[in-house]
C-alpha cells in the first residue's frame, strides 16, 4: 500500500473532557500505526501528540473519515470497549452512492468474511460468515449524477460492513477502491463514507452524549 496520509492541520476535536475525547478522522488517514516506517503517521500518533493518556477504543478504515472515541484512562477504555461490543453506542454514518435506492428505508442482512486470497477485501458467506447487519434510510436522491444520500446505521461492527453491504445491494459506495465499479470509483477521488454521529451514555457522568461531526460532502 502506498500509504499518502493527509498533512497535519492540527486536531478536530468533537468532544473532550478528563475522561474520553472524540475527535473527527479525516480521510485517507490510519486509525493506527500500520506496518513499517512509513505506515507510523496515524490519528492515534497526532492525538496522543497533545494527549498523551489517549488511547483507541475503535477504528475507522483508512480511507472512511469522522467521528472516533478515544479513552483517557484503562477503566474508561474497557468499559468503551464493552459499550461497542453490546451496541451500546449508537453509530450513524452518512454516504453517497450508486444509482437511486428502491425502498426509502430498509435493512442489509448478510453474513460477512474475509476474502482470505484477496484480503483485506470482505466478502457475503452464507454458511461461514459472521452475522452482519445495516439499517439504511434514503435522505435524497441527485438525478443530474444519478446517486443517492443515505444514512448508514451499522448494528454490527464487521470489516468493511456498510461498504460490502451497499455494494452488495447494488448501490456501491463512489470512491471505493474495493467494491465499486471503475465507473463508479473514478466519480470521487475519495470514498465517500463519513462517520458522522455516536450517540452513546457517558460512562462517568450517566450524561447522554450526541456527539456530530458533519459530513465533508
Amino acid at each position: 500500500m502506498n500509504y499518502s496520509p493527509p498533512p497535519d492541520n492540527g486536531l478536530t476535536l468533537i468532544y473532550i473532557d478528563e475522561h474520553l475525547l472524540a475527535v473527527d478522522k479525516p480521510a485517507e488517514l490510519l486509525s493506527v500505526p500500520g506496518r513499517g516506517e512509513d505506515k507510523q503517521d496515524c490519528l492515534a500518533r497526532r492525538v496522543q501528540a497533545d494527549y498523551p493518556d489517549a488511547m483507541i477504543v475503535h477504528r475507522l478504515d483508512l480511507p472512511t473519515s469522522g467521528l472516533m472515541l478515544m479513552a483517557r484512562n484503562p477503566t474508561i477504555h474497557s468499559q468503551l470497549g464493552k459499550m461497542f461490543e453490546q451496541r451500546q453506542i449508537d453509530k450513524t454514518y452518512i454516504a453517497i452512492v450508486e444509482g437511486k435506492l428502491e425502498k426509502e428505508q430498509a435493512e442489509i442482512d448478510l453474513p460477512l468474511i474475509t476474502d482470505w486470497p484477496n484480503r483485506p477485501r470482505q466478502k457475503v458467506d452464507y454458511e461461514s460468515g459472521k452475522p452482519a447487519l445495516t439499517r439504511y434510510r434514503l435522505l435524497n436522491y441527485d438525478a443530474d449524477n444519478n446517486c443517492s444520500r443515505v444514512e448508514l446505521k451499522p448494528e454490527t461492527g464487521r470489516t468493511h460492513q456498510l461498504r460490502v453491504h451497499m455494494s452488495e445491494l447494488g448501490h456501491a459506495i463512489l470512491g471505493d477502491r474495493f467494491y465499486a465499479s471503475h465507473d463508479v470509483l473514478n466519480k470521487s477521488n475519495r470514498l465517500l463514507l463519513h462517520a458522522e454521529q455516536l450517540v452513546f451514555t457517558h460512562p462517568v457522568s450517566g450524561e447522554l452524549l450526541q456527539l456530530t461531526a458533519p459530513a465533508p460532502f
